[in-house]
């Protein structure tokens, strides 16, 4: 089964994961998320950690994780990244609005972002991974994505990675559509699961 999260309602799509992830059933799961669906999976991280024993269920399903396009790094980069999606006279005011948002309810927007991200630094799912990104990538910090993968790989996390000097946040499967099949698939065989067909 294949996950694909984006950005909806994170409270009305973790309800709905959770239905359906807990479902009796023995059924592979392979989670591809896009953007900031990553942060969507890991708020339900965060909740399965603090009952491990109660969800080992579904995460001994769960056989690998694609991200592509993580958005990782700090909340500022975030900020300026989003800002840049506005036209040039906009985007100072995005920037400040979003930093004061993030600065007056801190307490539930940025304290939930970075325990968040504590849960892919200290306790990642100890299954194979595959990331897309790319340099120029105004959301997606390309550091962060390289430090955080030679993390998951010091902790014996086998990590594969497709990465581009020029594309689209979020959009390497239409940018590099070749390329990214081919790594997809490559990573899909790694993990002894055939790729799924679909129409593109």
């Amino acid at each position: 089964m294949l996950l694909f999260l984006s950005c909806f309602s994170l409270k009305h799509v973790i309800c709905w994961l959770f239905f359906f992830l807990c479902r009796p059933t023995s059924r592979p799961l392979l989670l591809h998320a896009f953007s900031i669906g990553g942060y969507t999976f890991v708020q339900i991280m965060v909740h399965i950690s603090k009952n491990a024993q109660q969800y080992k269920s579904v995460t001994d399903r769960i056989k690998g994780q694609i991200y592509d396009s993580l958005v990782i790094g700090s909340v500022e980069k975030m900020v300026e990244g989003v800002s840049k999606i506005f036209s040039h006279r906009l985007q100072g005011l995005v920037r400040w609005s979003a930093l004061f948002y993030f600065r007056a309810f801190g307490g539930y927007t940025v304290d939930y972002y970075n325990a968040a991200l504590n849960v892919y630094w200290n306790n990642p799912l100890q299954i194979p991974a595959l990331f897309f990104y790319c340099e120029n990538d105004p959301v997606c910090d390309h550091k962060e994505v390289d430090r955080l993968i030679k993390c998951w790989q010091q902790k014996g996390i086998t990590v594969m990675e497709k990465t581009w000097k020029d594309s689209l946040h979020a959009g390497h499967l239409r940018q590099h559509p070749q390329e990214y099949l081919t790594t997809l698939h490559r990573f899909l065989q790694s993990l002894n699961m055939a790729p799924l067909k679909a129409k593109m």
